[in-house]
């Protein structure tokens, strides 16, 4: 399957009388790796609920290759998108190797096994994310990080056209943050990607969109987005953007400061 277009039209999303998202509009062309980063509370993740489909929409829509997610029907849904989520819910009592084939029920039918080429990507997808001495492992007494990478593989599996992620990288070492992330890079789907490393955003996305209380504050190629500017304004945090003499990227360097993003010289008597 090719990579999906996605575009999130003016979405506003609210729980109660809280406001989560107020008229985002966001695109992730075919192939993009597209980041969303912004401070705790700044409706990252509401907003990816909204794309995959568990939250829905005060107003606004969410379009897959230009057709609304919530007319989709569920099979070709799942067939078209992945998700990996923060917080995947009950955990499972199956091993690795039976939570990655999950990633193939969409291209199947209900009681269809698994062929040699199911078992075949099942295997890529382990080995991606350097999983395979975790297949006959039970997922439920696994850590916390060896969990992650068990459902990114599960999405891998799923071979979407639309990978979208929450946090992939959290409890991970930076062995592994660099190796998934890589993994996500060289896919050939269209990534919609939560980070809060603002160096591993600006390395690996091509575009980022910048969350602040609930609406996007900036968007752009992370060399235009990523400013000093931003930092205090968006996070409160001094800090400085540079080029890494080496990748090219963005490299943030975060100093000590007060809230208003005013950097303390702790070096001064």
């Amino acid at each position: 399957m090719s990579a999906s277009e996605l575009t999130v039209e003016g979405v506003t999303l609210s729980a109660g009388a809280r406001l989560l998202v107020r008229d985002v509009s966001l695109t992730a062309r075919p192939g993009e790796v597209v980041g969303l980063v912004g401070p705790n509370g700044s409706g990252k993740s509401s907003l990816l609920r909204a794309v995959y489909r568990v939250l829905r929409p005060d107003s606004g829509c969410v379009r897959v290759d230009g057709t609304d997610v919530r007319s989709l029907p569920v099979r070709r849904l799942a067939r078209t998108l992945a998700a990996v989520v923060q917080d995947p819910g009950a955990g499972f009592d199956l091993t690795v190797r039976e939570v990655v084939a999950m990633g193939r029920s969409p291209h199947k039918r209900l009681l269809d096994g698994d062929t040699a080429q199911d078992a075949r990507l099942i295997a890529s997808a382990l080995a991606s994310v350097d999983a395979t001495g975790l297949a006959d492992r039970l997922f439920d007494r696994l850590s916390g990080g060896e969990r992650q990478r068990v459902l990114i593989a599960r999405a891998l599996a799923q071979q979407p056209a639309l990978l979208v992620l929450d946090e992939p990288t959290n409890h991970l070492d930076v062995r592994h943050q660099l190796e998934v992330l890589g993994v996500l890079r060289r896919l050939p789907a269209t990534v919609l990607v939560a980070l809060h490393d603002l160096n591993l955003a600006a390395y690996y996305c091509d575009r980022l969109h910048v969350l602040r209380d609930g609406e996007v504050h900036a968007s752009g190629p992370p060399a235009e987005v990523l400013t000093a500017r931003l930092l205090a304004e968006v996070y409160g945090v001094a800090g400085e953007v540079a080029v890494h003499p080496r990748t090219g990227a963005p490299q943030v360097t975060f100093l000590p400061g007060d809230r208003d993003g005013t950097a303390v010289d702790r070096s001064a008597p």
